[in-house]
Order: C-alpha cells, then sequence, then structure tokens
C-alpha cells in the first residue's frame, strides 16, 4: 500500500510540473519577445533624421564592426543635450543589391514603400563628453558600422499573440484588404514560422499595430515564384490531368499560414510570422483579417 501511494503520488507530481511548464511556456508565447519587436525593421516613405551617427568605436584601428558589449562613439555630446544613461537605437538604410524581381511587380512595390531600414541594435549612454558621447551596445540585432543611424531609443509595445489553434487553413476570404508578401528580411524570398516579412499595406490603408495578416496563394495562376518549369505539375507524363483546364480563379486558394503586425510605414507593415503550414515566398498573397 505504501509503495502503490507513493508511485501515485510520483505520478501526481510529474503530472503538476507538466503541467506548470506547459502553461509557463504559452505565458511566455502569449506576445512578441523583445528580438521580435527591436530587430525587425521597417520600409517607409517617412523622413528620417540623419544628423546623429555613429563616428567608430574602441579598438578600430582594426575592428570594422561593433556588437553587444562594445563602446561606440556618437557625433553628439553633452553640448548637444546627450546625457548619461540616455538610449539610443540604431539604424540603417539598406538596398536590395541583386536587382533581380523574384516575382513580377517587386521592384515596384518595393520602391512604392519606400525605404527599408534595418534595426541594427540599441545604445546606452556612459560617458557624455561635450561634443561626443561614449555608448555601450546593450542590444545587438546584428553588426554595427560607423556610419550607422542613431535615433532616441523608444518603447514599442509588444502585441498579444493568438493560438495557432485557432488556424482555418480552409478560411473563406475575408473581404478585407489584400497585399502581397513583398520580401521579407534581409530582402529573403523564402519565408516561415518566426521570420519576418514586409507587406504593401501599411497605416495609410488603415492597418495597425496587433492586427493579423492571413497568408495564402493561388493554385494554377501559372506564376510559380521558385525555379521550376512552367506548370511542370501538370505536364508530366502519366500522372493523369483533367478533362478541362481549371484557371486559378475558379479553384480553392491555399492558406498557408498568419502574422501579426509589429510596426508600419505609410504604405507597408512589419509582420512577424507566427504560424506557417510549409515555404512562404515572396509574391504569394495576404488579406486582413
Amino acid at each position: 500500500m505504501r509503495r502503490r501511494a507513493f508511485f501515485c503520488g510520483l505520478i501526481l507530481t510529474v503530472s503538476v510540473a507538466l503541467a506548470s511548464t506547459a502553461n509557463a511556456q504559452q505565458s511566455q508565447t502569449s506576445s512578441a519577445i523583445p528580438a521580435d519587436m527591436y530587430c525587425s525593421g521597417v520600409i517607409s516613405t517617412d523622413a528620417v533624421p540623419r544628423d546623429s551617427y555613429l563616428i567608430t568605436g574602441e579598438q578600430s584601428n582594426y575592428k570594422t564592426s561593433f556588437q553587444e558589449g562594445d563602446y561606440v562613439y556618437i557625433n553628439k555630446g553633452a553640448s548637444q543635450g546627450v546625457k548619461v544613461g540616455d538610449k539610443f537605437s540604431v539604424v540603417r538604410a539598406v538596398k536590395r543589391y541583386n536587382d533581380v524581381s523574384w516575382y513580377k511587380w517587386q521592384s515596384s512595390l518595393l520602391r512604392a514603400m519606400g525605404t527599408l531600414w534595418e534595426d541594427e541594435g540599441r545604445l546606452k549612454v556612459v560617458v557624455a563628453q561635450p561634443d561626443v558621447s561614449i555608448a555601450q551596445v546593450e542590444e545587438s540585432c546584428n553588426y554595427m558600422l560607423r556610419g550607422d543611424i542613431v535615433l532616441p531609443f523608444a518603447e514599442r509595445q509588444p502585441p498579444t499573440l493568438k493560438s495557432e489553434n485557432d488556424f482555418d487553413r480552409f478560411a473563406p476570404p475575408s473581404g478585407k484588404g489584400k497585399a502581397m508578401v513583398v520580401t521579407g528580411k534581409q530582402y529573403q524570398n523564402q519565408l516561415g514560422m518566426h521570420d519576418i516579412a514586409y507587406i504593401n499595406l501599411g497605416s495609410a490603408q488603415g492597418v495597425q499595430v496587433g492586427g493579423y495578416f492571413r497568408i495564402f496563394r493561388y493554385q494554377g495562376t501559372q506564376d510559380e515564384k521558385a525555379y521550376q518549369l512552367r506548370g511542370i505539375a501538370t505536364h508530366i507524363y502519366g500522372f493523369g490531368s483533367a478533362p478541362s483546364s481549371w484557371k486559378w480563379d475558379k479553384l480553392p486558394r491555399e492558406v498557408l499560414g498568419e502574422g501579426i503586425v509589429l510596426r508600419t510605414g505609410p504604405n507597408s507593415s512589419t509582420v512577424l510570422i507566427t504560424f506557417s503550414q510549409r515555404e512562404i515566398l515572396a509574391g504569394d498573397y495576404v488579406e486582413v483579417e
């Protein structure tokens, strides 16, 4: 009896521990994490002040980049109002050096959305000299370079995530705003869960932080975005064919995943992909849920 009671108690203890761990994990994923919020970047037509920047940093006789823990120098000091303890964000305007479009409208959509500003990290001022400040890199999303733009740090409220259990792979069209996955962070063209996508719908079209986009793909458009023979799936001998051709607008769409809006520009949204069934490609479509 004692042995049975012991094992029953052990099983109960383990069950409670597992349940507590599951609840803790669920609470940890209830909102976007700081790395998502402060390293996501944004595409925007808004003007960004360029008068504050990184001059260089310690050990600059051989170091070409700076990361978390390094000390760097800013071209503003106490005479310009900088104080010890001030925090700054570091951003960089990045261009797509390979101008080959992944899909037909990619280049024109990117131009209309604006400039891609990449988040590089956060600084904290430790010494404010008259015209130069010394700051330590508190968080780095990527390496920092001489000439990177320095902006006053602003808190971003992490939006609440919804459970992926509610995802509907056969969801009908919402009838709301529709756009495209124009590109991804660092101009990625293939994306998945936890990746950042840039969408050509923004604050000017009513998109708000915390809103959700549903990501989908039309079938049979004959506009494949991955390199392959055109319409290969319907032309392989011996694998059958329908009696007649069905156009894309007569076929069910394929719902691929969904994502939450972290930031917005006038004509763009920065979206964290929170769930995906398979790869998401630049050129896939989105709609406001």
